[in-house]
């Protein structure tokens, strides 16, 4: 009995001292996470509040923000995205105490500069260092001392020169992501190894070889001699000087065929409909498009090809549709000239338009002037892109235009047209206010339509960037669809900064900022209030304004136990649908929380939405008002209830 008292008392000592043990390493470990979070720069100019670090307990493991795992007390991962990290990368050699650090993420924010040395963290499996502004050439030995990792991230950066070979040492690679940088010649053999489906590259133009594209030129053999030399170069004078002939005759003699040709194409028009009242089409060849806008609240429009002079280009760039669909049925642009059409809207990015072919479907054409961002072939691989999407609420990209100028995006028409004008249509709209269950239902599809977006383009910095009413379409079921989505990458930035929804999230109010992951989430946040509540969100909107927003609005009116005047009188069949819609609305002021590190994830989004009970529309009583949740002193006129008269909500 005695032994058996010594042996207890001699394991309870042990677990008391690796208990002591534990507490002393998390303690250690506080005060290194603290140096390191001295050393950051967040918006402000010093360390991120977002850390608050300083004011925890010595117990890293017990909850500080950014800390993602730990295994016996120890930090496993650091989490710092999305905090708008300023000035060059830090150094690690602050964390290089953290024995067990195998998993480190700054990605998301504002670090420049050139890429940190990474030799005191040997240890490191992962390093996410994408969506940043660092930039530069790698030292090709700079990933040397990481002999475990398995995944690396430098993705939308601005990097240059030769893609560092060290980082193939490793025997346990799993995952390499490279694109969108500024990384040239050829893709190191040991990458090669690892496959399209696990090496990512894209959108480096000027990088060579197996996965990023062609092969990488082969140096060409010296010339035996001088004189060898100079009838190498005077063959190529000879040629060049012929070549230069013939072009130039060429040149003459297109530019009389023109002059003849020219009499020819101006006077013939076509009318679109075949009515006396449609519009006019002039068809000249070749098909360059101009569509000209004869009213901006509806009825016809001319759609006219019109041949540009002098061109240079080539002739797939003037006027060719494209289609990024298989299986589609294909028509021509002569017989888009051809359809009845009619203006929809006009919005931030230009006018679209009902093009109705003959014996065939209703389409959308949307004009876009602002999408220069990429040159033609990126954009034509964007397009193939998108094209690939296939999901019941994402409005598929049928074929596209491309003129440097313009471009036309051709989609499916969708009967019940967009959210934003059943909602605040008004008298103009001819369809009755939306019910509870089917507003419930327009939510659930734009969620799920929007995670599948973040599932299918994870290296989109923002998936969809253009989330709001008007780009959510409804079928005749009221089914909805998104549109205008996934166009950042293609938009020139200043105009996307400008007009883009994303870009209106409280992150990007500051100098400086950017959107993230979850501005989008932000945006269907906004768009969640946007239903509950029937209110126009522009009409809240001041930028760079904290809480100048509808969702800082929704918090200024909402009580304890009392949440009525919030929701839209206008939505029937509310009854029973109390506790969903509040659920609902609690799920919308996450989304749209100011705070990134605390606003919800698409995944915490998503789940929020699908467990909100559906109820069938039939059931409901259309009777109801929800008049019970209009507080005694709310309006009940339109102007009242949506405030000033929404700008253009088709925009």
């Amino acid at each position: 009995m005695a032994a058996r008292g010594r042996l207890l008392l001699a394991a309870v000592a042990l677990v008391a001292l690796a208990a002591a043990a534990a507490a002393q390493a998390q303690s250690s470990e506080a005060g290194t996470l603290r140096k390191f979070r001295a050393a950051l720069r967040g918006p402000s100019g010093g360390p991120p509040g977002e850390l608050g670090w300083d004011r925890r307990q010595d117990k890293p493991c017990d909850g500080w923000d950014g800390v993602a795992r730990c295994i016996g007390g120890r930090v496993v991962a650091l989490k710092l995205e999305g905090l708008g990290l300023q000035g060059a990368a830090p150094d690690l050699a602050l964390l290089a105490s953290l024995g067990g650090l195998r998993s480190l993420s700054l990605a998301n924010n504002n670090l420049a500069g050139a890429l940190p040395d990474l030799s005191p963290l040997p240890a490191l499996k992962i390093l996410y260092l994408s969506r940043n502004r660092l930039a530069g050439d790698i030292p090709d030995g700079a990933f040397a001392a990481l002999r475990g990792l398995q995944k690396l991230d430098l993705s939308n950066n601005t990097f240059t020169g030769p893609i560092p070979s060290s980082i193939a040492t490793s025997a346990n690679l799993k995952d390499v992501n490279l694109a969108n940088n500024n990384f040239s010649g050829a893709v190191p053999e040991g990458l090669q190894k690892l496959g399209a489906g696990k090496l990512h590259v894209q959108g480096n133009k000027l990088l060579c070889g197996p996965p990023a594209g062609p092969a990488c030129p082969s140096s060409p053999p010296a010339s035996s001699s001088t004189s060898g030399s100079m009838k190498v170069l005077i063959t190529i004078a000879i040629v060049v000087v012929a070549v230069g002939a013939l072009l130039a005759i060429a040149g003459i003699f297109a530019a009389v065929q023109a002059r003849r040709n020219e009499p020819r194409y101006a006077g013939h028009t076509e009318t679109l409909g075949g009515s006396p009242d449609a519009a006019k089409v002039k068809v000249i060849s070749p098909p360059a498009v101009k569509i000209e806008q004869s009213d901006q609240h509806g009825g016809a429009v001319t759609l006219a090809a019109a041949g540009k002079r002098g061109g240079g280009g080539r002739r797939d760039e003037h006027g060719k549709l494209v289609f990024v669909q298989e299986g589609r049925a294909r028509f021509g642009l002569e017989d888009l000239l051809r359809a009845s059409a009619e203006v929809l809207g006009s919005g931030t990015f230009g006018a679209s338009y009902k093009a109705t072919l003959l014996d065939g479907p209703a389409l959308v054409v949307k004009r876009f002037k602002e999408m220069n961002g990429v040159g033609r072939e990126d954009f034509a691989e964007h397009m193939r892109r998108l094209g690939r999407l296939a999901h019941p609420n994402l409005l598929p990209v049928v074929a596209y235009l491309y003129k440097k100028e313009e471009k036309l995006l051709v989609t499916d028409y969708m009967a019940n047209g967009s959210l934003a004008h059943v909602l605040h249509g008004g008298a103009r709209s001819s369809l009755p206010p939306l019910d509870w269950p089917r507003r419930l239902k327009i939510v659930k599809g734009v969620a799920r339509g929007l995670a599948h977006l973040y599932e299918e383009l994870p290296m989109l910095m923002v998936p969809h960037g253009h989330l709001k009413s008007s780009n959510v379409l409804l079928d005749a079921a009221f089914e909805p669809a998104l549109g205008d989505y996934a166009l950042a990458p293609v938009v020139a930035p200043p105009h996307a900064a400008q007009v883009m929804v994303a870009y209106k999230a409280p992150e990007c109010a500051a100098q400086g900022g950017r959107p993230g992951r979850k501005s989008d989430v932000w945006s269907l946040g906004i768009l969640i209030l946007e239903v509950l509540t029937g209110k126009f969100p522009a009409n809240y909107l001041r930028q760079g304004r904290a809480g100048a927003d509808l969702a800082g609005w929704v918090h200024s009116v909402v009580r304890e136990e009392w949440t009525g005047e919030v929701f839209d009188p206008d939505m029937r069949g509310t009854r029973g649908g109390e506790g969903e819609m509040v659920k609902l609305l609690k799920v919308g002021l996450a989304c749209c929380e100011p705070d990134v590190a605390r606003r919800w994830g698409i995944d915490e989004a998503l789940a929020g939405i699908e467990e909100l009970r559906e109820r069938d529309a039939a059931a409901a009583d259309d009777s109801s008002t929800a008049s019970s949740f209009v507080s005694d002193g709310e309006a009940t006129t339109p102007a009242a209830r949506h405030g000033e008269p929404p700008q253009s909500p088709s925009a």
